[in-house]
């Protein structure tokens, strides 16, 4: 597969486990890791995959998290900045609680209603993700929500229009949708009006 060409670089799954966040202890998912075998996709996500908190993630619309790899420098360079992370130090999939870490689909080039097909399954972009508490958490520092918001990396939500199965290789054809509201745009604007 070429370089250039889309495809899923890693599927993560999580539990949600406790965690102590500014103070107060709180149900997360966020915490994902890779799994090597192909995982199977039905309506609600991945099986073995959990969302601590169904009222802002998780259901039909927001089935799987996708995060472009692309952004894992800047990443790593800010949490190295924000002392977050030794100079460095690699991210591994999975850290922005990412269910699909892919290559080659920037949100950018990314439209609601847009179709990812996957040998396996075929799913949709839905919405962006916001930010919230438990990424600052994650990324070990207190701006990484409003980084976030500054870059336009928030990755996409996904819906599951044909279930199967994905795994890590897995090549994505970007089937383009209507095309009226592009992913990073409508990200913008929901942030700015926060």
């Amino acid at each position: 597969m070429p370089a250039s060409a889309a495809h899923v670089v890693s599927v993560n799954l999580g539990r949600a486990v406790p965690m102590d966040i500014d103070g107060r202890r709180v149900l997360t998912a966020i915490g994902k890791h890779a799994v090597a075998e192909a995982v199977p996709v039905a309506a609600l996500g991945l099986r073995g995959d959990e969302q601590a908190d169904p009222s802002v993630h998780g259901g039909i619309a927001k089935a799987l998290y996708a995060y472009p790899v692309e952004h894992y420098a800047f990443w790593q360079t800010v949490r190295a900045q924000a002392r977050a992370a030794a100079p460095g130090e690699p991210l591994a999939h999975g850290v922005m609680g990412e269910n699909l870490s892919i290559a080659g689909c920037l949100e950018d080039q990314l439209w609601i209603g847009d179709r990812l097909r996957l040998p396996g399954c075929v799913l949709a972009v839905s919405e962006p993700r916001i930010p919230c508490f438990k990424f600052n958490a994650a990324m070990g520092f207190a701006q990484a929500g409003k980084l976030m918001a500054q870059s336009g990396y928030c990755g996409a939500y996904l819906a599951v229009i044909e279930p199967g199965q994905v795994r890590a290789g897995d090549a994505i054809e970007l089937i383009a949708g209507p095309r009226e509201v592009n992913l990073r745009e409508l990200f913008r604007a929901r942030m700015g009006r926060r």
